[in-house]
């Protein structure tokens, strides 16, 4: 059979995940990978959750092993709706979906929103998973170039009539760190009100902030503006958020805050998906929640975290060669780097791999084929000892790289002499 012939026309744009196939490569016991996106294991929960599971299992058996509503069980949507209501806005059950991880709601959003050729926005670079979900819709993907203060609002502007969805990271930004700046996040609310674009808010690590001061979410500031200047406020926002980064990944459980119409039309396509996210695992997150793991858990994340971070940024600035520079973070997993102009991260990778030291190219997360030179770096999963290492090693070869780019500069200036 010539399989290829034979699948539809979607899988074209399909493509694997350059991060997902780089996990195989650095799963090498003697590998020190800043490549995944993976939260600590030695801080995950286990026997907070081994307890919740037995409780859950003893009061709730029957119902955590049973087929579930696929809009997630009310309690747990409940305790969602009051975490993110606002004075200016209450949030109710009927507009909280759980899903089987952030990836699947964000997924869901594009099934029901997105039609070939649809203006999508997007930073440039943005979160590699989205692309992958969205470009076997095939909508026109907008770059929308931003700094360490978060998106161009110039450009953002120029780019917003005619598009129908923006979507942003603005805490902690997946792949560049980046927080979008508490004056911008109002400017981009008050823009996208004007055009009438929905905006997909993705905030997986919005809960890990390690300096500096929450900012209210573009959600919270929307419904504040939408309240305050319109006797029919408006609602276009879709907020999407996560357990992986708190509890575990492997819980697979995130979900959508939005409007009911438009939870109401996700809950039909995830109906045709998967029926509904596990019962079992809702059950126990929620009992997390009761029992207030959640709440020792977070402070436990942050320090542990903001460590990690703070060992990468010193050990980047003690190895590095000069020509090379990066992100700031004040939350979330990951940091940018950006070479000199005429680098290729993605060979730099090969010479890495073979220092058993590994990280993610750039050139992916961008849309407008830049980043050829940029790299993201992971600080949440290696220890600060290995942290020091592997930066050691990077900044080994990267430094090999710098002598040999310059040594051919030198001797021309020595024969010119």
């Amino acid at each position: 059979m010539n399989w290829p012939s034979k699948f539809s026309q979607q899988t074209a744009r399909m493509r694997r995940s350059a991060v997902r196939e780089l996990l195989k490569l650095t799963a090498q016991p003697d590998m020190i990978s800043f490549a995944g996106g993976l939260p600590a294991p030695e801080l995950f929960p286990v026997q907070e959750i081994q307890a919740a599971a037995e409780v859950a299992m003893k009061h709730q058996g029957a119902r955590a092993l049973q087929y579930g509503e696929t809009e997630g069980i009310a309690e747990l949507r409940d305790w969602l709706a009051t975490q993110h209501s606002t004075p200016w806005r209450k949030v109710h059950r009927s507009n909280v979906l759980i899903t089987s991880g952030a990836q699947q709601a964000l997924d869901l959003f594009g099934r029901i929103f997105i039609d070939p050729g649809d203006r999508v926005l997007v930073e440039d670079p943005t979160y590699l998973a989205l692309l992958s979900a969205w470009r076997p819709l095939q909508p026109e993907f907008v770059g929308i170039p931003g700094d360490d203060g978060g998106l161009d609002l110039t450009a953002l502007k120029g780019a917003l009539p005619g598009s129908k969805v923006l979507y942003t990271i603005p805490n902690f930004q997946n792949p560049q760190g980046t927080t979008l700046a508490l004056d911008r996040r109002q400017q981009v609310v008050d823009l996208v009100q004007a055009t009438g674009t929905v905006i997909l808010e993705d905030d997986p690590y919005g809960m890990l902030r390690y300096s500096g001061r929450p900012l209210p979410s573009l959600f919270e500031l929307e419904a504040q503006s939408s309240a305050e200047g319109s006797q029919t406020p408006r609602w276009n926002t879709i907020l999407v958020g996560t357990f992986s980064k708190v509890f575990a990944p492997g819980f697979r459980l995130g979900w959508a805050i939005g409007p009911e119409a438009v939870i109401d039309k996700m809950v039909q396509a995830k109906q045709a998906m998967d029926l509904h996210t596990s019962t079992y695992n809702q059950i126990i997150a929620m009992e997390l929640v009761r029992q207030g793991v959640l709440d020792r858990q977070l402070p436990r994340l942050r320090r542990a975290y903001g460590q990690r971070r703070d060992a990468m940024l010193a050990a980047l600035d003690r190895h590095m060669p000069a020509g090379v520079r990066w992100t700031r973070p004040e939350g979330g997993m990951f940091l940018f780097a950006t070479l000199p102009e005429d680098w290729d991260a993605t060979t730099l990778l090969a010479e890495c791999l073979h220092q058993k030291v590994a990280f993610v190219p750039g050139e992916e997360f961008h849309t407008s084929g830049r980043g050829r030179n940029t790299l993201r770096l992971n600080f949440s999963n290696a220890t600060p000892e290995l942290i020091e290492e592997g930066i050691r090693r990077m900044g080994s070869v990267f430094g090999k790289h710098a002598a040999l780019e310059t040594r051919p500069a030198l001797e021309a200036n020595a024969q010119a002499i």
